[in-house]
């Protein structure tokens, strides 16, 4: 019966191991990465993947070679415990620890590119997040906020490509999280605050944009589309929304 289990248990990591390297192999695996930075965060993705993946590997495979050598029905020998090893409680507390530390050394530029370096720039456009939609707002030909030409988008907003931007980021009710997968950028909008966040796309399209906090009933309809195109496009773009809004006053 403990070979039984041995071999169940084993099941574990060939399965879990399987199903990464299947997705890996393009089934299924991270969205087109289009931003500028996007190649750090996958970089850090992997190789956390990577050492937690071998620690996982190790691990079960020594849960199951103890599993297979001390079968209670081919030992008949009662079992001997060991409690109290100081040195082996100090090695699993020191390894552990220092492999964090090493894991927050080596994000360390990573995490200064996207949250702490600003590109100098002015703001593109704020987000305000609310249940259950998102809300656009771009500075009109004044290119000041909180004027009369100021231009408005729900749910779909535009940006040009190849260009650095600084979006101010607002939560109006409760708790959001503003996450572009295609850009690597994920960011919780915090009621009370304005978050400022910043990234280059660098290639045109158009993208999804999802609340990854669960925000009230309606979260799973909490979505828009970012759309990516040149200069020209994201400007005549902002003319046609410009004109619509003077229309209707």
């Amino acid at each position: 019966m403990g070979r039984y289990w041995s071999l169940l248990f084993l099941l574990v990591p060939v399965l879990g191991v399987g199903s990464f390297v299947w997705g890996a192999s393009g089934a299924m695996w991270l969205p087109v990465d289009i931003s500028e930075h996007g190649w750090q965060i996958d970089h850090l993705w992997n190789f956390i993947l990577i050492l937690t993946g071998l620690v996982f590997i190790v691990t079960e495979g020594a849960l199951v070679w103890f599993l297979w050598k001390y079968d209670a029905s081919s030992n008949p020998e009662p079992v001997k415990f060991t409690h109290g090893s100081h040195n082996l409680e100090v090695v699993w507390t020191i390894l552990p620890a220092a492999t964090l530390l090493f894991i927050a050394i080596y994000q360390m530029n990573a995490w200064a590119d996207v949250k702490m370096r600003r590109p100098n720039v002015p703001a593109t456009l704020e987000v305000m997040a609310r249940q259950f939609e998102w809300r656009f707002r771009y500075p009109g030909p004044d290119n000041k906020f909180d004027t009369p030409d100021d231009i408005y988008a729900v749910n779909e907003f535009h940006l040009p490509v190849d260009e650095d931007v600084v979006v101010n980021l607002k939560s109006m009710d409760v708790l959001h999280d503003f996450f572009l997968p295609n850009l690597r950028v994920k960011q919780d909008a915090v009621p009370g605050m304005m978050i400022p966040v910043w990234f280059r796309a660098k290639q045109t399209g158009e993208y999804d944009l999802v609340c990854a906090e669960l925000c009230g009933w309606g979260h799973y309809k909490m979505k828009g589309r970012l759309k990516v195109e040149s200069r020209d496009k994201y400007n005549a773009w902002l003319e046609n929304i410009s004109r619509q809004q003077t229309a209707t006053k």
